[in-house]
């Protein structure tokens, strides 16, 4: 009996700890830079999320596709109801002009574990800019 009663006890925990999860809800998943020069530098955008979920949310790791773009995110756990911030920089300097787009790829621990943001934008060439 006491095997049974323990049994279910540890049933009705594992169930009401799992069920509280974070989750991830970003204000905008694409970013436009429009048309820039690339005598400009680095151009950054701002991607705000919040934790709408009921545990504390966190960033893993945010991984661009490529060198040019650097992700820096909010490292410490973001609690239920707060906001972070992921902080894109492209630098095309250097790189060929013309259209570009780009991914960041965002792992949490929250319901939906995987999210990509995306930066896009016209790179004109210095030589254009007279």
């Amino acid at each position: 009996m006491k095997k049974l009663l323990l049994m279910s006890l540890l049933l009705v925990c594992g169930i009401s700890f799992a069920s509280a999860q974070a989750e991830i809800k970003f204000e905008k998943l694409t970013h436009n830079f429009g048309t820039f020069s690339e005598t400009e530098g680095k151009v950054s955008c701002v991607f705000t999320y919040t934790n709408v979920g009921d545990a504390p949310l966190v960033i893993n790791q945010a991984v661009a596709s490529c060198g040019c773009t650097v992700p820096e995110y909010t490292k410490t756990p973001v609690q239920p109801g707060e906001t972070g911030q992921i902080k894109v920089t492209y630098n095309g300097k250097g790189k060929f002009p013309g259209h570009f787009k780009k991914s960041v790829t965002v792992r949490t621990n929250g319901k939906v574990e995987m999210t990509r943001l995306y930066i896009e934008g016209d790179m004109t060439a210095k030589e254009e800019q007279q």
